[in-house]
């Protein structure tokens, strides 16, 4: 099994490239079955995730080219789609356990084949995230849906448009009932709906391919269906989770660092939180920079809660950087109620934290010490990393596959960043 081995203390400094983001390139893959021509989507990050993609699409039947490109370099990798050879509309059981997002097939298949079964979802252990608001937008399009056997199961002649109250904001149903309206009969309106800057980037892909949506990134989406959607090229948005998480190692290590290729518009809410903690940002087109003159950060405190509030993916990295920065934070995380499992990982460093429910109350100690510590999810990985980065000694990560679903090669970027940090085993 890898780890990463990281001997912390050293100030992060130079400039880093971002990569496309994880969170917006799974539903886009999806949607390339919605095409009836081949559909080339470019700044593919090379992650665990995205393979697990590539395969439940080939699984069904879709020809798949990859386009390697040049890893953590900047030079763009691409994934060509040929949704023309579909001939299954069976999402199994084993390529779904490991990735929630295969879920997003559903609209898709639905759409265009008029029949979709999907194994119900696993991914992250970080709490329950139901799948009823998918279902619930299928049908308001007129699907007939079953859940049995472990499988949703869905049909429909076609999608008749419809209007689509969501009970919960749902970055993933949003996703999937947008994917599935574009190929409806008829207008649908979606209210309630998800307004994340991936959803956007999705929304923009689907409209190279001929979809008609006004709306995206508001509550309130707006879809004329169309009767077919054709092939197109699409460049995946930049990693603001990646992005975040780069800005907050260089503020908990003192450090001057520049992002590139960034998308400072999607990511307010984590600025704003870090020139409360001290940090002097300068931003320029799509580079940030981060300096902090070599002074520890201020304990900040954060509310999760769906875009544009703070994001419950850097949770987890503001919690980091709390355990050394002067003064206490608070934390409250409003989104997944088990997503606090890496507060006694942290705690094997020296951190203080003590968590009453949803909240946790972080008071920053003076230095941190490197010890053994184990990843229980993505995010989790990515402060742990961090917590290492400042810890005194040598801090060993284990279940590091995690964190191989996120983050496109974080240990050779950091490294390039001057972080004494290398995989193991």
């Amino acid at each position: 099994m890898q780890k990463i081995l990281i001997e912390g203390g050293v100030p992060l400094n130079g400039e880093v490239q971002i990569s496309g983001a994880k969170n917006a390139v799974l539903p886009i893959l999806c949607a390339t079955l919605l095409a009836d021509e081949p559909v080339e989507i470019s700044n593919v990050p090379h992650l665990h995730d995205v393979v697990t993609t590539a395969k439940l699409l080939a699984g069904l039947g879709a020809e798949i080219t990859i386009d390697q490109g040049t890893i953590g370099k900047g030079s763009e990798s691409g994934i060509v789609v040929d949704p023309r050879s579909v001939h299954s509309h069976v999402a199994p059981y084993e390529l779904v356990k490991t990735m929630r997002a295969s879920v997003l097939v559903l609209g898709p298949l639905l759409a265009k084949y008029g029949a979709a079964e999907v194994s119900l979802p696993g991914g992250c252990a970080i709490g329950s995230r139901p799948v009823d608001q998918h279902i619930k937008g299928m049908q308001a399009l007129g699907a007939e849906i079953s859940v049995d056997h472990g499988f949703i199961k869905a049909r429909a002649d076609r999608l008749k448009g419809g209007r689509v109250v969501f009970d919960m904001v749902s970055v993933g149903a949003t996703e999937n009932v947008l994917m599935a309206a574009a190929l409806a009969e008829g207008t649908s309106v979606l209210e309630n709906a998800a307004m994340e800057p991936e959803i956007v980037d999705l929304a923009e892909c689907l409209k190279v391919m001929g979809a008609q949506i006004e709306g995206a990134g508001s509550n309130r989406i707006t879809v004329h269906g169309v009767a077919r959607l054709h092939g197109g090229k699409h460049s995946v948005v930049a990693d603001r989770i990646e992005t975040g998480t780069f800005l907050v190692a260089a503020a908990m290590t003192g450090g001057r660092v520049t992002v590139r290729g960034a998308r400072p518009d999607t990511l307010d809410a984590v600025l704003d939180k870090l020139r409360q903690a001290g940090a002097e940002l300068d931003i320029d087109g799509d580079r940030i920079t981060l300096d902090m003159r070599g002074r520890k950060p201020r304990a900040v405190n954060i509310t999760t809660a769906p875009h544009p509030a703070f994001p419950t993916d850097m949770q987890a990295q503001f919690m980091a950087m709390n355990c050394i920065a002067d003064g206490v934070g608070v934390i409250n995380e409003t989104i997944f109620e088990n997503r606090f499992m890496h507060v006694q990982e942290l705690q094997r460093l020296g951190a203080d934290i003590r968590v009453e429910g949803h909240t946790a109350i972080v008071r920053g100690v003076p230095q941190l010490s490197g010890a053994p510590v184990m990843a229980t999810d993505l995010r989790a990985s990515a402060s742990l990393i961090l917590a290492g980065l400042v810890a005194d000694g040598e801090t060993t990560i284990d279940r590091i596959y995690h964190l191989d679903r996120g983050y496109e090669n974080i240990e050779e970027k950091l490294s390039g960043l001057g972080a004494r940090i290398k995989r193991i085993g």
